[in-house]
């Protein structure tokens, strides 16, 4: 047992410092300059977000980017709470999802790029907040480097409690990973809420196509699609101020079941590395609070793996709060739940159902 736990902990330490190297290494985005505009088309699949949406369209209104440039796209997944767009300074298309597979969001994404107006797509949630050189950001980004898919990071809005500071270390340390992994053109995880792709480069991937079965998973399975195709067309904007905030879940329940539809989506990965590291956190996960068992009845010896954990975890996080300026709180007391709430996660998810946005699905 002690051999497993010092290989299950050792590995997992030597993933992160593999993410941490990896971090350092991806090139940091530059100024922008005067370049020629592209054209986006904003896409936001939305269900009862009567409270978020103009929130979503203020900051929108507030881009530094010549409206002209830029359309909102605003997909209607079956809402019910009445929600009417106000008159807006941009172009704004509200219309209906036309639901084909198993996912609404899939289904909203290919129902935006029907309507789309311009070649490049990107899709955000409709309880995000999005920055204001979000657009001049990207333009330069892809005029510099000609990728024809971009990642960006998502945080969460700070708030003062526990569970709000958990979710903000957890998804710290989710970018950290992210941008880790794409230095090495191992790239398997992003988030949809900051997510852009040009419409050709979309449909050479026969889009979703492959994975409408799965409700979630509209960008990691495109991207790693992309990855295992094109990689050299694939790339992550790491620039201080180019991040979406987005709100965190308000319980516990919420949480476990938002994590649950995250986790899930591991089972179909076609990445070979995704799943690699999805084994690796779960078994040093769970080695931890075996080690911590054996430690609180007696093993002391089992202090040196609960460190090395604890630290390699603070290691990758502290990296990217430095760069993107977030305060970490609670980071001791989130080490030591995190790895109880990540393991229930991952067994519940191999058999069990999820609730998002008033629907159950099968995880």
């Amino acid at each position: 047992m002690m051999y497993l736990l010092i290989l299950a902990i050792s590995v997992y330490v030597f993933l992160m410092i593999f993410f941490w190297m990896g971090f350092k290494k991806v090139p940091k985005s530059n100024e922008n300059s005067s370049v020629e505009k592209l054209s986006f088309s904003i896409v936001v699949p939305f269900r009862n977000e009567a409270g978020s949406l103009p929130i979503l369209l203020k900051s929108i209104e507030k881009l530094n980017y010549p409206v002209e440039n830029f359309e909102v796209i605003l997909v209607d997944d079956e809402s019910t709470d009445g929600f009417r767009v106000a008159s807006c300074g941009f172009r704004v298309l509200s219309v209906e999802n036309e639901r084909k597979s198993n996912s609404p969001k899939k289904d909203a994404i290919q129902t935006a790029i029907q309507h789309s107006k311009f070649d490049w797509i990107i899709t955000t949630d409709a309880d995000c907040i999005v920055p204001e050189n979000w657009l001049l950001d990207l333009n330069h980004y892809i005029h510099n480097t000609k990728k024809q898919m971009v990642c960006g990071p998502v945080f969460f809005k700070s708030k003062s409690n526990f569970i709000n500071d958990f979710q903000q270390i957890e998804m710290i340390s989710l970018q950290a990973v992210t941008i880790g992994s794409f230095d090495f053109n191992l790239a398997f995880m992003c988030n949809g809420a900051n997510f852009t792709y040009s419409k050709n480069f979309f449909q050479q991937l026969s889009g979703f196509e492959g994975n409408e079965q799965i409700a979630s998973g509209d960008d990691v399975f495109l991207l790693q699609k992309a990855v295992k195709n094109f990689p050299d067309e694939v790339g992550f904007l790491l620039k201080k101020d180019f991040h979406v905030t987005t709100n965190s879940a308000e319980s516990w329940t919420e949480l476990f079941q938002q994590r649950i539809r995250w986790a899930g989506k591991s089972k179909a990965y076609s990445s070979c590395f995704g799943k690699f590291v999805a084994l690796t956190v779960f078994f040093g996960n769970l080695a931890f609070i075996i080690s911590l068992i054996f430690f609180v009845f007696g093993f002391f010896e089992m202090i040196i793996l609960l460190i090395l954990k604890v630290i390699s975890d603070l290691l990758v996080a502290n990296q990217t709060a430095r760069f993107y300026k977030i305060k970490m709180k609670n980071t001791l007391l989130t080490a030591l739940v995190y790895p109880f709430f990540s393991s229930a996660v991952a067994l519940y998810s191999l058999f069990g159902t999820y609730e998002w946005k008033g629907r159950t699905f099968n995880s």
